[in-house]
């Protein structure tokens, strides 16, 4: 892995895209280039809070030198970066992670919960036929529009509020969908189910975990998980 080193950079531009969803775009110009699936580390600028916030990469606008994040406050931390506006600074060490690997192949692209936002930038970049199945709790969805000019979109909400009543492989089975290859974030539970999944298809399954971590390469081993 390539060295990576904090950097201040500039928020270009925040809004609240659905009730405690936030969109966050920072200008990218002094990081590294990023990939669909990797995420950026986000420091607090309270020291009582020391490790970093790792939210993953939305979109991806190299003629702009600009990364989209979209994130849920979840705490303090993400509590505080939701009050920041244009022109303010966030420190960040990024872009971390493998990404995705871009396979030619029928795809389901799936996103569970907050484990959305990393699948628009992916859908962008795969050159296939390509199924994105979304799953959200009820009808308060986000990232709706932007991706469905991406694929044909599929939902699932635990509410039964829109799409199909319950997760993202009961939509996969109510509409008969079939493909080659699963990409897939969200919930470690919705991850264990599409696995089994995959491996009862004869799938090929990339997922990203949700995880909490500490320095974000890999080295202290906090975000291990077999």
């Amino acid at each position: 892995m390539a060295e990576r080193k904090k950097e201040r950079v500039q928020i270009l531009r925040q809004e609240e895209i659905a009730p405690g969803i936030y969109s966050l775009w920072i200008d990218s110009r002094r990081i590294a280039a990023a990939k669909a699936g990797q995420f950026i580390s986000i420091y607090s600028d309270d020291g009582s809070r020391m490790l970093p916030r790792p939210i993953s990469i939305c979109e991806i606008d190299r003629e702009h030198g600009a990364l989209r994040m979209v994130y849920r406050i979840a705490g303090a931390g993400t509590a505080e970066f939701s009050r920041k506006q244009a022109g303010d600074s966030l420190s960040v060490l990024g872009p971390l992670g493998n990404g995705f690997p871009l396979k030619e192949k029928k795809a389901f692209l799936i996103g569970g919960g907050i484990g959305i936002p990393p699948i628009l930038e992916l859908a962008k970049q795969l050159n296939c036929e390509k199924q994105l199945i979304l799953g959200y709790r009820d009808s308060h969805t986000f990232l709706l529009d932007e991706m469905q000019a991406q694929g044909e979109v599929f939902l699932a909400t635990e509410d039964g509020s829109l799409g199909t009543k319950g997760n993202v492989l009961d939509a996969i089975r109510e509409n008969g969908l079939t493909a080659e290859v699963i990409y897939a974030c969200g919930p470690t539970p919705m991850l264990r189910a599409l696995k089994a999944y995959a491996e009862e298809k004869q799938m090929e399954c990339y997922i990203s975990l949700e995880e909490k971590m500490a320095c974000g390469i890999g080295a202290c081993l906090a975000c291990v998980c077999k």
